[in-house]
Formats: structure tokens, C-alpha cells, sequence
């Protein structure tokens, strides 16, 4: 049903081919479109992409429940409880 397609990368230029396998999965994915860019460039991308994030900022916060120090990766605010894992843990199973 599908054949190889050889198409040219618009980052690096280079050709590539587009696999029958590739295209299938594409279909069964519900992708439109065919990839623009090859794998080495794509993985590039990713890594590049997830450099610029960094790494996450935490906040250091007491745990409503036990009293004790935990680190959060969200500002937490004044009107809701925050809990250490352990404890959240304990009230998550809860409702």
C-alpha cells in the first residue's frame, strides 16, 4: 500500500526517506502531514527544546497536615493546603 518516499530535510538540507512503516504509523496516528525534517535533525530539535526549559524551580514550604519541610514545583498559594508526598499520598487516597 505504501512505498518509500525520499524527501529533503528543511534543516539540514539532506535527503531522507520516509518509510512505508513510517507512513503507515503516520496514517494510523492521524498525522497529516509528512515530517519536515529528518531524525538526527528532530532529535536535535528535542534536545535543544528542553535545554532552553532549564531545570525547575522549587519551593520550599511546610506540609499542612504534618508539619514538616517539602519542596514543591509550584508557587503554592495561601488558600489551598500543601502537602509533602507522604502525606499527600494519604489524603489523595482519601477522595
Amino acid at each position: 500500500m505504501y512505498e518509500d518516499k525520499t524527501l529533503t530535510c528543511r534543516g539540514c538540507g539532506q535527503e531522507f526517506t520516509f518509510t512505508a512503516g513510517e507512513q503507515e504509523f503516520y496514517q494510523q496516528k492521524g498525522l497529516m502531514h509528512e515530517p519536515g525534517r529528518c531524525s538526527e535533525c528532530r532529535a536535535t530539535r528535542r534536545l535543544s527544546a528542553q535545554g532552553e526549559r532549564g531545570p525547575r524551580e522549587m519551593h520550599t514550604v511546610t506540609c499542612a497536615s504534618c508539619g514538616a519541610e517539602a519542596e514543591v514545583p509550584f508557587l503554592p498559594r495561601n488558600d489551598k493546603p500543601v502537602y509533602c508526598s507522604t502525606c499527600y499520598d494519604r489524603v489523595r487516597v482519601r477522595r
